[in-house]
């Protein structure tokens, strides 16, 4: 259905995060993740890319689906992706900042990334964070932006069987 995946590494009270080089999320920080390719799944592509982005293999963790992130635009463009959140070990040792093809990873702490008013992430992932990363259940995103601006956030839980 969509074409893209995003997830999120946690490790403690941090989440490994990009400052992507080029659009749509030029210079804010995201999740990792990409573009899926033909005949992959959508847990294929989200292995493949973290491990291409970070050079962290989360074949090796519980990768947990988390539904999907979607958004309609001014009325004109409905767009969505995959997302994913995986925790790793409080010790494990990945050193950053660090310069990578995509842009710049660095570990950002929770609290900072759903601050109110943050410049420095999407408007949308203070909305949708806190639910992939505290609940339990599989659901839809959805954020409504117009102007530049979200206007609306709803989750609506999902069955895994509607993605698919």
């Amino acid at each position: 259905m969509y074409k893209q995946t995003l997830c999120f590494v946690r490790r403690n009270d941090e989440l490994l995060m990009l400052n992507r080089e080029n659009k749509p999320t030029q210079g804010l920080w995201n999740g990792v993740g990409g573009k899926i390719d033909e005949n992959e799944t959508p847990m294929e592509c989200i292995i493949r890319e973290v491990k291409e982005e970070t050079n962290i293999d989360i074949s090796t963790y519980e990768v947990i689906d988390k539904g999907v992130i979607s958004w309609e635009v001014d009325d004109s463009y409905v767009g969505g992706l995959y997302v994913y959140l995986v925790d790793i070990e409080d010790n494990y040792n990945y050193q950053t900042p660090k310069k990578t093809d995509e842009g710049i990873l660095d570990w950002k702490k929770i609290t900072w990334l759903l601050r109110d008013v943050n410049f420095g992430v999407g408007e949308m992932i203070p909305h949708y964070l806190p639910n992939i990363l505290n609940g339990e259940d599989y659901c839809n995103h959805f954020c409504v932006i117009r102007n530049k601006k979200l206007i609306s956030y709803e989750m609506q839980r999902l069955e895994l069987i509607d993605l698919k």
